[in-house]
């Protein structure tokens, strides 16, 4: 009978300690909202949802792709919305080293990293910190030591924060606990400002505040070339259609603009992107060298928000970060941070109608 008890104990032990991590990792979702703007967001992934903003007639519209249910977003290959790390874009041969040493990360690209790898930061649940309705949401993640090969362990944090009027704020930071460690976070966010139903973005007006690039291989990778884009198709320096010039760029945009230097400054400003339908205009500033621009060339029908299909160029993404495969290219700012070091990494959107 002593033995039975036992077993009993031991068996009600593990049942709670079970519920206890469930409700550890509960998946939730959390809005930020005041007055007509609104914006949601999951700790699964740090993923946002959302974000509700009204035209120029007041019509409100969900100008972000997503999908309808958290499931979805557990399947996902497109990134919609998440929070990209432990080092976002691509990762040449999937290696590199680091004080002597070769990491080797796992190959989910075409023989090269993508994206943190195969379970990558948007791919984990974090943990809710602190959270006010009408002002924030605090997420933090701790990344173990040898997680999809990277070194050390690292402490993540990652605000999303309303400031002013029609801003939107997020504030990613990271530190290294014991080693150092490659950092390049990144919010993967689809934009169309005519409604994320309204078919393609062809006829979005771009502004991009990058005089050079970083052109790439047949397979996306950084060739270790800084180029400039003034007279090529990837000249945005003045505002245009991002169509207008689309049929020179086999595949669609898909390339890191080296932002102008804007000296003594806290934050420069990336991009300005307008939608003349509904009257949305976005602006982007970061504290950050660079900007991917991609035109979501790699959205296959991918079934979103209400059943709704997104094609093929249904979005654009401006994801601000350092350059791509900074880890094997020594003439680019390097991404390497040292323990008593902290990454950090500022993107403010402010939209007007």
């Amino acid at each position: 009978m002593a033995k039975t008890s036992l077993l009993y104990c031991f068996a009600l032990v593990i049942l709670i300690l079970g519920n206890i991590c469930r409700a550890e990792e509960e998946i939730k979702v959390y809005e930020l909202k005041k007055g007509d703007f609104s914006v949601k967001i999951t700790n699964y992934g740090a993923t946002v949802l959302s974000v509700v903003l009204p035209d120029k007639n007041g019509k409100l519209d969900d100008v972000v792709l997503g999908y309808n249910s958290i499931d979805d977003y557990k399947n996902d290959t497109t990134y919609f919305g998440g929070l990209i790390g432990r080092v976002a874009n691509r990762i040449g041969g999937a290696k590199f080293e680091l004080n002597g040493v070769e990491y080797k990360l796992p190959a989910n690209d075409h023989g090269n990293t993508l994206h943190g790898g195969s379970k990558g930061f948007s791919d984990v649940i974090w943990t809710v910190e602190d959270y006010q309705a009408d002002s924030h949401l605090t997420l933090t993640y701790k990344s173990f030591d040898g997680e999809q090969g990277f070194p050390g362990d690292l402490s993540v944090k990652v605000k999303y924060m309303f400031i002013g009027t029609n801003k939107l704020a997020i504030n990613m930071q990271a530190t290294p606990l014991n080693i150092a460690t490659p950092v390049n976070l990144a919010s993967h966010t689809y934009w169309n400002l005519g409604g994320h139903t309204s078919g393609n973005i062809f006829s979005h007006t771009i502004q991009l505040f990058g005089s050079k690039m970083t052109p790439v291989d047949d397979k996306l990778i950084p060739t270790g070339q800084i180029t400039p884009v003034e007279g090529t198709a990837y000249d945005f320096l003045k505002p245009r259609t991002i169509g207008s010039k689309f049929s020179d760029i086999p595949g669609g945009y898909d390339i890191n603009y080296v932002l102008d230097n804007t000296e003594g400054k806290h934050l420069q400003r990336v991009a300005i992107v307008q939608e003349s339908k509904s009257g949305r205009k976005m602006e982007l500033w970061t504290n950050k060298p660079g900007v991917q621009f991609y035109t979501s060339n790699m959205l296959e029908n991918a079934k979103g928000k209400g059943g709704f299909v997104y094609s093929k160029y249904a979005a654009l993404c401006l994801e601000t970060q350092g350059f791509p495969d900074s880890v094997n290219h020594p003439n680019f700012p390097s991404q390497i941070v040292n323990p008593g070091e902290t990454y950090k990494h500022i993107m403010v959107y402010r939209f007007t109608a």
